[in-house]
């Protein structure tokens, strides 16, 4: 069974930075995928970033250039560095595990995931 625990989210001002972290455990499968999403109040989920286990990263156009996607397999960890943020940033964000078949197209259609974190809480103030 497939663990996902997020954390790292915080309330900053517009234009700083945040790293949220997403311990993974419980997995062998080599062939997956990772991502994190997003949910503010009142708006649906939306996909922000994934990479495949192969190293082919997907971005959605609203934070390329500002937000990284990374992983270290070493500590069964993936990472979301937010630079530049932004009021609309202001989310629940959410790591997503895909235990088959690496990232599928559409990337970010959420019932591909089969395994999700509770979220942790990114609030940006302008």
């Amino acid at each position: 069974q497939v663990q996902l625990v997020e954390s790292g989210g915080g309330s900053v001002q517009a234009g700083g930075s945040l790293r949220l972290s997403c311990a993974v455990s419980g997995y062998t499968y080599s062939n997956y995928c990772m991502g994190w999403f997003r949910q503010a109040p009142g708006n649906d989920r939306e996909g922000v970033t994934a990479v495949d286990s192969d190293g082919t990263i997907t971005y959605a156009d609203s934070v390329k250039g500002r937000f990284t996607i990374s992983k270290d397999n070493a500590k069964n960890t993936l990472y979301l560095q937010m630079n530049s943020l932004k009021p609309d940033d202001t989310a629940m964000y959410y790591c997503a595990f895909r235990s088959h078949g690496g990232c599928i197209i559409p990337t970010f259609w959420s019932p591909a995931y089969n395994y999700w974190g509770r979220g942790t809480q990114v609030t940006v103030s302008s």
